[in-house]
């Protein structure tokens, strides 16, 4: 690494070099040069301490990002290999992050309780023992927003520009009243001038019909003004205005189409503030993500079979006698291991180009936790009996239900 050196003369002006070589930091030297002596002077502040990059890691198969849950190493401390620097929320579960390198912990840059860090992502820098960790040299990334997955738009009440799914908003106008017409009728009213709002509607659901229209004209002909009446509306209750007779009526050539739905009316989307959002985790979204794709990827076939456990309630008796505690879903698992080892056609998986058939019979079992669903695997359960099968789901559901199980423990299931 260049040590940043200062060339003072005796004369004005100064020069800066750089030198290669870590011995020269911190190093001052002076020798006679024509119009006086000129002294070097080494300075590690202006480059730092050179970094140890660590990087979110990939600790599962389908990860893509992750959240850091909490540091485990403070700034300053002596980190070995191996030892344990944070906790990480992957897609499956919360995974403690070892150290690949020895050094001191001198920068965290992505701190506790950020959310979505995507894999690579630099979000902590180790030194060298011995160097002085607070001077640490933070890289040009170590700032990277990008490094953070892009936070979601705000909602705004004006939209930037037109929507084609937005219906049109309507121009409310006083003192008259929206009624629903037939192609007819309109035709009728706007032809000649006439305010649908003087007579009933006598058409099914409200609709102002051709035979209310003809005899709206005919009584314009005669000269005898209807007497005025409320139209009935199926419409969502509104504050409307209702025309009086002391309120002379506008006539308007051309009546405004109305936007009420000619059969029925949808109901009124939530107003803003009606709502709770409730943040979804890593592996929450995998788990809404996973079952939209099994449900749309995968053909189902369903079958329902009417089974008598009695046998399997007296065992269960017998062997809590001797303190062995086992349950009915114990029993299905072994029940199913046998039978994919007879049919070891159904004991497969598909990579995209072949039909694995699989040795090992490793069944996943479902867990619910806080964080929501997951499903650690009992390896070689055709080889296990009951006794041990009942532990291992045992000791695999605690484990989901703390959040300590490792990547190979809920990844590779077979069935």
């Amino acid at each position: 690494m260049a040590a940043s050196l200062w060339l003072t003369c005796g004369g004005k002006g100064a020069a800066r070099l750089l030198l290669g070589g870590r011995a020269a930091l911190g190093a001052v030297a002076s020798f006679p040069a024509r119009g006086g002596w000129r002294s070097l002077h080494g300075t590690r502040e202006l480059l730092g301490t050179p970094a140890i990059k660590v990087l979110m890691p990939a600790l599962s198969p389908t990860m893509e990002e992750g959240n850091i849950v909490k540091w485990l190493k403070k700034e300053g401390e002596t980190v070995n290999a191996g030892d344990a620097l944070c906790e990480i929320e992957t897609d499956k579960a919360v995974v403690t992050m070892e150290s690949s390198d020895d050094g001191i912990l001198a920068k965290i840059l992505v701190e506790e309780g950020s959310k979505n860090v995507r894999l690579g992502s630099l979000i902590g820098l180790l030194v060298e023992e011995g160097q002085d960790w607070k001077q640490v040299e933070i890289p040009a990334d170590g700032t990277d927003p990008s490094s953070l997955a892009p936070p979601a738009p705000a909602l705004t009440s004006t939209p930037a520009g037109p929507s084609v799914s937005a219906p049109p908003k309507l121009e409310h106008q006083p003192g008259k009243l929206q009624v629903r017409l037939s192609p007819a009728a309109r035709n009728i009213l706007e032809t000649h001038g006439l305010d649908p709002s003087n007579i009933t509607p006598s058409g099914p659901r409200g609709v102002f019909t051709k035979e209310d229209a003809l005899k709206l004209l005919q009584e314009k002909q005669k000269g005898k003004p209807s007497e005025l009446k409320p139209v009935v509306s199926p419409a969502p209750p509104q504050p409307t205005a209702v025309p009086s007779a002391s309120q002379p009526t506008a006539v308007t050539s051309a009546y405004p189409r109305p936007a009420v739905p000619p059969v029925s009316t949808p109901g009124q989307p939530a107003a803003l503030g009606t709502f709770t959002e409730i943040p979804a985790s890593n592996i929450r979204r995998v788990i809404a993500k996973r079952l939209t794709e099994s449900k749309t990827t995968i053909p189902h076939a369903y079958a329902a079979a009417d089974c008598d456990i009695d046998a399997i309630l007296k065992l269960r008796k017998e062997l809590a006698k001797d303190d062995v505690k086992v349950s009915v879903n114990d029993f299905i698992i072994k029940a199913t291991a046998v039978t994919l080892k007879q049919m070891p056609d159904v004991n497969v998986s598909w990579d995209g180009e072949v039909c694995r058939q699989l040795q090992s019979i490793d069944i996943s079992i479902a867990v619910a936790t806080d964080r929501g669903l997951i499903t650690p695997i009992i390896k070689d359960v055709a080889a296990k009996g009951i006794k041990e099968i009942a532990a291992s789901a045992k000791a695999l559901a605690k484990k989901a239900r703390d959040g300590k199980l490792l990547p190979e423990e809920y990844q590779g299931g077979s069935f």
